[in-house]
């Protein structure tokens, strides 16, 4: 396991080395990946999406490959790059995601040789399901307007003694800030430009999903929910929410989109053996982005290079906390990465 003072000289070493490099859809339009030339690039908050007619297996089925970046997006805006963070996340869903597959299903496609620390993920082109599922223990302060914490907090000041949230209805009283909730609520949320905490209703009533679709989704996510719990207990952790997404293969079935339990969708909270949470200046001990949340304190900012070499710096400890195995980084050109993953995956899938 690497030191924290390891984790900051390497940070600091090869942080500036590990951000540079063309995004996904110049190096197709420059002609690094010819296999990939005409295809559609849909550049989201964190990863880029790569999909097309002609991009589908040997069986038939649509590809979508998905590269990561280490761009770090807060309350829904972009902050910059964070060294490292593509890696990390890289190995922190691969890890998880032997965990939960069993229950939720994945869209990826398996290639033998790929690397966990992959920042290209080879996956089906789902239907999507336009939802983020959204599941909650405890609630966590949060600055973001979604969160169970803002409505709790404008409630409170309205004076009344109760609130619907994503079709709970809680009693204020029974709350308390990053205190554990009466049960493990589902809290699902839409995927638009600025998200928006609903509930079941309105998804069916909107026909987002179907009442079966959603069941199956709730369902399996508690399941996963206690799968992840149990192995976290043993690292003395407790898994304080997630957002996972979902999707319909081509074979009908609804299975797990994007990332699984990783510190960008999940908070992940130290506890001492005996289970009760351990803080730091009154906080829970957290890995999750909530602590990059924390750093923004003006509407437009971007992170320094000291505070992403900061954040860089927790990411790197949390997943070794998290899957109790030493950050092995790949520090070869990013360029170089990327396109090697790239035809390994081609090869294998077309």
């Amino acid at each position: 396991m690497l030191d924290e003072q390891q984790i900051r000289d390497l940070v600091a070493a090869h942080g500036s080395a590990v951000n540079e490099g063309r995004p996904i859809k110049q190096l197709i339009a420059d002609g690094e990946i010819p296999r990939l030339s005409g295809c559609t690039v849909l550049e989201g908050k964190v990863s880029d999406s790569v999909f097309g007619d002609n991009l589908k297996t040997a069986s038939g089925k649509s590809i979508r490959l998905m590269f990561r970046n280490n761009r770090i997006s807060t309350h829904d805006v972009n902050r910059g790059a964070i060294p490292f963070k593509d890696q990390v996340l890289a190995f922190n869903h691969d890890h998880m995601l032997q965990l939960v597959k069993p229950v939720l299903g994945s869209s990826q496609f398996e290639i033998e040789s790929l690397a966990p620390s992959s920042t290209v993920i080879p996956a089906e082109n789902l239907k999507l399901i336009q939802l983020e599922n959204v599941l909650r223990l405890y609630m966590a302060e949060s600055s973001t307007s979604t969160s169970l914490y803002q409505h709790w907090i404008s409630a409170k000041e309205k004076g009344g003694s109760t609130m619907n949230y994503a079709g709970h209805e809680v009693a204020l009283g029974d709350l308390k800030s990053n205190g554990v909730l009466p049960y493990l609520m589902d809290t699902p949320s839409t995927k638009e430009a600025v998200d928006r905490t609903i509930d079941a209703a309105y998804l069916i009533e909107q026909e987002i999903c179907s009442s079966d679709q959603y069941a199956h989704i709730r369902n399996s996510s508690l399941m996963a929910f206690g799968m992840v719990s149990q192995y976290l207990k043993q690292r003395c952790m407790v898994l304080v929410d997630t957002k996972t997404e979902h999707g319909i293969n081509a074979d009908g079935e609804i299975v797990a989109a994007d990332e699984l339990y990783t510190m960008d969708s999940s908070r992940f909270w130290r506890i001492d053996e005996e289970g009760e949470l351990l803080t730091r200046e009154g906080k829970p001990v957290s890995f999750s982005k909530e602590f990059a949340r924390g750093m923004v304190k003006e509407k437009g900012q971007q992170f320094s290079e000291e505070q992403a070499n900061e954040i860089a710096v927790r990411y790197i400890e949390g997943l070794q906390h998290l899957t109790s195995a030493a950050f092995t980084p790949d520090l070869r050109p990013r360029e170089e990465r990327i396109i090697q993953s790239t035809e390994l995956i081609l090869d294998s899938l077309l």
